[in-house]
């Protein structure tokens, strides 16, 4: 997906943008290759049937091309049936197996370096780099190498106009960078909403406050003391993964190994640095070991994530700072302390928007959530031959519909001029990532869960996105809209 200005730019003023359709079109007269293999199934029942004698036979294959017709054609919340019949199949395996209950062996010690993490997330190893004490997150099975860094931003809502569109023009040049290596596997934006822990006012306290002993002073302590969580606040985190299997001739020049992957990955922890700085946003700092286990122990059990911000060194350990419990449904996921569900954004705004659209899901009070952003970058040559492909399709359905009679609709025609845009910025030397958009809701129970996932769908639909439950796949799907770690549904 990439934007595109359509409209002269204004010094001073804020350009709307246009986001990409989702590609929709099919093999073959819009239908997918699972459609056409059922299709292709039932079809050859019925003339099978047909040239066998028909009467009786046709009768008797009904069954088979009916149901064919039925899978391929019936929707189902928006997907023919014959598209949710893998994620059904994966879950009844799943249930059968027994992998959706997680319990952690309190009495099992971990082994050094990994993380107590469910699900296939316990592969996961820990590496501190030396030279900057930044924690490093390796998975070995996908050969990537993440470290997260903190960023701090002005509210951007509140900037005027000609500052918004001076910071989204500098925003873009930031994604440039990322997209222009080719080692970067995904840059993860993960905007977390948190209760306050009223740490800022002790701090401020500790600063300017007067403690002499006072009635005064003595009362106004005690008031911070007590205050505990009393806000919100956000948070926002950058994450970068390096495509170890891209970067293996850097690697091997930097000394091999983790060490080497390492030293690669600082590069690109510097260009990133002095991209954002340009961009006027402040990096906090690459997170260390505890930092990183702080958050994910948050993410899995929001009851403590205020304990843990106002006791500095409490759970500082990846060791330990995973779930106790983790209980996946069908819906939604259970942990330590809350229920969690994820929402998918299916679809960006189809209209011009201004930046800043996503306010109302952003920045709506009363909703303890996690926006995660993963941005995946393609390569010059892989955008360049998949935009080819694109209209190759385009073109060939388009020939295929005019040889039936079929009308081609309007929203064919908007996709083919996204595609040709796409072109046309791959040729200008503009990056080209993909976007995937989550939305992780959390609260203490069902019900406020509930409420919260439709004031969300709400929020949505004022932002002019779509948004679409990730059923069947909640505990992969939060693990990557709640964590720092650039995992992927």
């Amino acid at each position: 997906m990439s934007s595109t200005n359509n409209d002269r730019q204004t010094a001073g003023e804020l350009v709307p943008v246009k986001f990409s359709r989702l590609t929709r079109r099919g093999v073959l007269l819009g239908l997918s290759l699972t459609q056409l293999i059922t299709l292709a199934i039932g079809g050859a029942t019925l003339i099978g049937a047909f040239y066998a004698g028909g009467g009786m036979l046709l009768a008797y294959t009904a069954p088979v091309w009916v149901l064919a017709a039925a899978l391929t054609w019936i929707p189902v919340a928006g997907r023919p049936i014959v598209e949710w019949l893998p994620i059904a199949c994966w879950w009844l395996w799943r249930t059968t197996g027994g992998q959706l209950l997680y319990r952690r062996r309190i009495v099992v010690p971990r082994p050094v370096g990994t993380l107590a993490l469910p699900g296939d997330m316990a592969r996961l190893r820990e590496y501190t780099d030396p030279d900057t004490s930044a924690g490093m997150i390796h998975d070995p099975h996908a050969a990537t190498l993440t470290v997260v860094c903190e960023v701090t931003h002005p509210a951007f809502v509140l900037l005027d106009p000609g500052e918004q569109e001076r910071r989204v023009t500098s925003w873009g040049r930031v994604l440039a960078t990322v997209c222009r290596s080719g080692r970067i596997a995904t840059l993860q934006v993960l905007e977390r909403t948190l209760p306050d822990s009223g740490t800022g006012l002790a701090e401020w306290w500790t600063t300017h406050g007067t403690p002499d002993g006072s009635w005064t002073a003595d009362t106004y302590a005690e008031l911070i003391d007590r205050a505990g969580p009393a806000g919100e606040r956000h948070a926002t985190t950058l994450s970068l993964s390096l495509d170890m299997r891209t970067s293996a001739r850097q690697i091997r020049t930097a000394g091999g190994g983790i060490r080497g992957a390492a030293a690669v990955l600082r590069q690109e922890m510097n260009t990133l640095v002095a991209a954002l700085r340009s961009a006027d946003l402040s990096p906090s700092g690459w997170l260390t070991p505890g930092q990183i286990a702080v958050m994910l122990r948050s993410a899995y059990d929001p009851a403590i994530a205020a304990t843990l911000e106002r006791h500095g060194r409490l759970g500082q350990s990846l060791a330990t700072a995973g779930p106790v419990a983790v209980t996946e449904t069908w819906s939604r996921l259970r942990t330590d302390s809350a229920h969690h569900a994820v929402l998918w954004v299916s679809e960006w705004p189809r209209s011009l928007v201004y930046p800043g659209f996503l306010s109302p899901v952003l920045l709506s009070t009363g909703i303890q959530r996690s926006f995660s952003l993963i941005c995946t970058p393609m390569r010059s040559d892989q955008a360049a031959r998949d935009i080819r492909k694109k209209k190759v399709e385009h073109i060939s359905d388009q020939a295929q519909r005019a040889k039936i009679g079929q009308i081609e609709d309007a929203s064919q025609t908007a996709e083919y001029h996204d595609v040709l845009q796409q072109e046309a910025d791959l040729t200008a030397g503009h990056g080209i990532l993909r976007y995937t958009g989550l939305i992780a809701a959390s609260a203490p129970t069902v019900e406020e869960l509930d409420a919260a996932v439709a004031a969300i769908e709400q929020a949505a639909i004022q932002a002019s996105c779509e948004t679409r439950l990730l059923v069947g796949q909640q505990a992969a799907a939060f693990t990557a809209a709640a964590l720092p770690l650039c995992r992927k549904v």
